[in-house]
């Protein structure tokens, strides 16, 4: 028998159900998609993603929704075991979790995470969040700055941080984090010309083969969140906040790294006392 209570997860279900979950309890499979077909109905399929991932939302016959996330190419499996790692290391309300992993055809591996509803902040979405009342967006971006209490905790770093990873649920009015495959402990010297990631949250560093990253990069990429999701328009030019907060995201993106809060904790306690 089995039964299933996730705070926060895809269902309040707690009845126990027969057998092993057919997600969570089993190993290994020979193909995702028709052992997801096999087991549940498929309502979403994300096939052409710049990650070399396929993923799909799939419900199972007692109502339980959750997202499966399939690697395709070996550069996939890296991030999807990156994020293993991380997902081990971290666990944060605003964080969907990666709960578990299933080894396809022997050879790679698919992980298995909660459903949210929600629209990514990456696209059309952005614009209705930005209309959505202040008070509300100020409490999404303190919601991101927590979680990173929590990764900055776990002697994480934030890589390729940008609005696709911010799912937000307009009708609950929350919102999670998603896709932080890129995230690794941390400090790291970079070994790369540039790190992945969205140009308009990249600090400096991120863009130069040997520089340093570490806590101080990750306190940019959060300064650039509340920037970006704070701003009315693209042009960053209708800035909804105050100038006091403003000019905690001024020093948070200096160029110089030496120059910025120190950590997370130190840069999310000036940003609480502006705000």
């Amino acid at each position: 028998m089995r039964s299933l209570s996730l705070p926060g997860g895809p269902t309040e279900r707690s009845t126990p159900l027969p057998g092993p979950h057919p997600l969570l309890g089993v190993d290994g499979i020979p193909a995702t998609e028709p052992y997801l077909r096999s087991v549940g109905t498929l309502f979403r399929a994300f096939r052409d993603q710049d990650s070399g991932c396929v993923s799909y939302g799939v419900q199972l016959p007692d109502g339980e929704r959750w997202f499966v996330k399939e690697a395709t190419t070996p550069a996939a499996q890296a991030s999807l075991d990156r994020a293993w790692t991380f997902h081990r290391a971290v666990r944060h309300p605003a964080i969907v979790p990666q709960l578990h992993r299933i080894t396809v055809a022997g050879a790679h591996t698919a992980a298995v995470m909660p459903w949210h509803p929600g629209e990514s902040l990456y696209g059309p979405a952005r614009a209705r969040f930005r209309a959505l009342p202040l008070a509300s967006v100020l409490r999404a971006v303190d919601r991101v700055l927590d979680a990173h209490l929590a990764v900055e905790a776990a002697g994480m770093v934030a890589v390729d941080l940008y609005d696709g990873a911010f799912l937000h649920d307009f009708g609950a009015d929350v919102l999670r984090l998603i896709d932080l495959d890129e995230y690794r402990p941390g400090p790291f010297v970079l070994q790369e010309d540039r790190l992945p990631g969205s140009a308009r949250f990249m600090a400096p560093e991120e863009w130069h083969h040997g520089a340093r990253i570490d806590i101080r990069t990750t306190v940019y990429a959060l300064a650039r969140t509340a920037r970006l999701l704070l701003d009315a328009g693209d042009g960053e030019r209708a800035w909804r906040g105050t100038p006091a907060q403003l000019a905690v995201l001024d020093r948070a993106t200096r160029p110089d790294p030496a120059e910025r809060f120190a950590g997370v904790r130190e840069f999310t306690a000036a940003w609480r006392a502006a705000t």
